[in-house]
């Protein structure tokens, strides 16, 4: 497999998938570029050794239609400042980019606009229901179209560089397909892709052990997969966020207006049942912060996780959970952390979360190797000051799960031809 150390990227145009679904402020401004810090070392590189540079990714949700909030172009001065260039070129459609790519001269960046913009991307039929009697010959007919877009991309370029870790786990244009029309030696994973890899591979391959891993978020739905199969890996599991609500009410336990899954209660009890027959320790929240509103100056009190009053919710974990956390932490040796333990965007909620990010700083700095990962996760540890007290911060979230979990994600595979 071609490497980007390996490859002569002078004279040569580089198309680079990268994940700058950085999230921006009423202003449009970044608030934080963690994932535009991560991409830098790639693309620098490339202008280093002399190649011209097309940089390419998404940004929200635009459902297959241009949405001004969700332009591209509002990163583009920012992404000349962290990578030292007086300027990068903006193509305002992704599609139809390939003057602006034939104009590009060594040393020069052309971004693409948000290649969600079309649905060509993602591959998925729109405005049909998976229902319908036609969804299949639409599906048919998209996944056509998702190649021809593909194709249209390769051609501005000489060679392909996936650096996206936050979106290969899907195959979208860009991340998977579009690889198919380069070959063997002309793409490759760039050195964010490289890094991932490897930090992936330290938790499931060199486990030190106690190996903890800590599960956060509102749904026990969207983490099913990865705590299941988790529990057959790790020594502890703390589980936290609005999850812990699920939980607590699978057990017949009050939790007022806390979101809830009602649907998944079985699941919940199904997980505890795992946790116990692979004798792992199952940490949750004994109490919470309660609030009688969703806002940062909402009244408070602390309650028990499972006797919440009408008309409370609980918004962050209580301060015997907080202090259950850290001890289980403690000691450890191997730290996974996915998700926040409330709602720490309010800053009068985010005491759960800090209580963790401070025990895995602590742990790390007694030789754990401590892995975060997921936007809220990194966002977590940013706000906190904690970026250079951890070993490694993932700029992935499903693609750090899925790949933890043991999938092949399509972004990796289809760089080394699997």
């Amino acid at each position: 497999m071609m490497t980007i150390d390996n490859y002569k990227f002078a004279g040569k145009k580089a198309i680079v998938r990268v994940d700058f679904n950085v999230p921006l402020d009423e202003n449009g401004k970044i608030a934080d570029d963690t994932r535009i810090r991560g991409a830098v070392p790639t693309l620098k590189h490339i202008l280093a050794e002399g190649g011209a540079l097309i940089i390419m990714s998404h940004m929200g949700k635009p459902k297959g239609k241009p949405a001004a909030k969700y332009s591209l172009g509002q990163i583009k001065d920012a992404v000349a400042a962290a990578l030292g260039v007086p300027e990068v070129k903006f193509a305002p459609d992704c599609a139809k980019a390939k003057e602006a790519a034939d104009a590009l001269k060594a040393g020069e960046v052309l971004l693409l606009e948000n290649l969600r913009f079309y649905p060509e991307e993602e591959g998925k039929p729109v405005g049909i229901d998976k229902e319908d009697p036609a969804y299949e010959a639409a599906k048919k007919e998209m996944k056509a179209r998702q190649k021809d877009f593909a194709k249209v991309l390769a051609s501005y370029a000489d060679c392909y560089v996936m650096d996206a870790f936050g979106t290969a786990h899907r195959k979208h244009a860009s991340t998977a397909v579009i690889a198919d029309y380069f070959d063997a030696d002309n793409k490759m994973l760039g050195y964010l892709m490289e890094k991932e890899v490897k930090a992936v591979d330290s938790v499931l391959s060199d486990i030190k052990r106690p190996f903890i891993a800590i599960m956060g978020g509102s749904k026990v739905s969207s983490k099913i997969g990865i705590i299941e199969n988790l529990l057959g890996k790790v020594d502890k599991l703390i589980l936290c966020g609005g999850m812990t609500y699920t939980f607590a009410k699978a057990h017949g336990g009050e939790i007022g207006e806390s979101i809830v899954e009602m649907d998944k209660l079985d699941v919940a009890l199904g997980v505890e049942e795992l946790a116990k027959k692979n004798g792992v320790e199952l940490v949750m929240a004994p109490d919470a912060i309660i609030a009688d509103n969703f806002a940062n100056d909402a009244n408070t009190k602390v309650a028990p996780s499972n006797a919440i009053p009408a008309g409370w919710q609980g918004l962050d974990a209580g301060p015997e959970a907080q202090k259950r956390f850290a001890e289980a932490i403690k000691g450890c040796k191997t730290i996974l952390w996915n998700g926040p333990a409330g709602v720490f965007e309010f800053d009068n909620f985010c005491g759960g979360s800090r209580a963790i990010g401070m025990a895995i700083a602590e742990a790390t700095a007694n030789g754990a190797f401590s892995l975060i990962g997921g936007g809220d996760s990194v966002a977590c540890v940013n706000k906190f000051g904690l970026a250079d007290k951890v070993s490694y911060i993932s700029t992935g979230g499903g693609a750090l799960l899925e790949a933890i979990e043991g999938k092949v994600l399509p972004g990796i595979a289809a760089i080394k031809g699997e």
